[in-house]
């Protein structure tokens, strides 16, 4: 892990800005570092466990490092910082909406870490996100809950967000991934 007070080098993406370190709470929310993805990592595996989905957390180190600082960015993570310790991350990337005509952002994983939650943590990397939509001029803040962290469902609805009755998310991977790719 880096020192908390040291700042990312490299974070921007095609000159947007990444998100400066935030005043939130007692927590420094500042964009991950190259050298944050192993403690990055350890906080997925730990948001499998807690989700019951460990079985399908297979990404390794090298991984995350490609797909969130090699050639082509897949996408970014904030990290909540106390001190010298990583209290928790946002993983998150841009989507479109046609409706709108304009980008937003997608947060893909939110997670604190079971000591350090109800102090404002997840309030302030979300607060964090919310000012790079803004920045970026996104049209809308969106991500997925699990149905049954009712906790967390409570907490967004807390916050202003609107929890989608409606839609459902649709998945396709591994063989059925294959077959949907070969040609007819």
């Amino acid at each position: 892990m880096r020192p908390p007070g040291e700042e990312c080098r490299g974070v921007q993406r095609n000159g947007e800005p990444a998100g400066p370190a935030a005043p939130d709470a007692a927590f420094a929310i500042r964009p991950a570092c190259a050298a944050d993805v192993g403690a990055v990592l350890r906080m997925i595996r730990a948001l499998a466990e807690f989700e019951q989905l460990s079985h399908l957390c297979v990404a390794t180190e090298a991984e995350l490092h490609a797909a969130l600082f090699g050639p082509r960015p897949a996408a970014e993570v904030l990290v909540a910082w106390e001190g010298a310790t990583a209290a928790g991350f946002a993983l998150f990337f841009h989507n479109f909406s046609t409706f709108l005509g304009r980008r937003g952002l997608w947060l893909e994983d939110l997670w604190v870490e079971p000591a350090q939650r109800r102090r404002g943590c997840a309030q302030a990397l979300l607060r964090a996100l919310a000012r790079i939509a803004r920045e970026r001029d996104c049209g809308r803040f969106e991500w997925a809950v699990l149905d049954w962290n009712t906790a967390a469902i409570d907490f967004y609805r807390a916050l202003g967000a609107t929890v989608l009755d409606d839609w459902r998310i649709v998945r396709v991977v591994g063989p059925a991934l294959e077959r949907l790719a070969e040609p007819r």
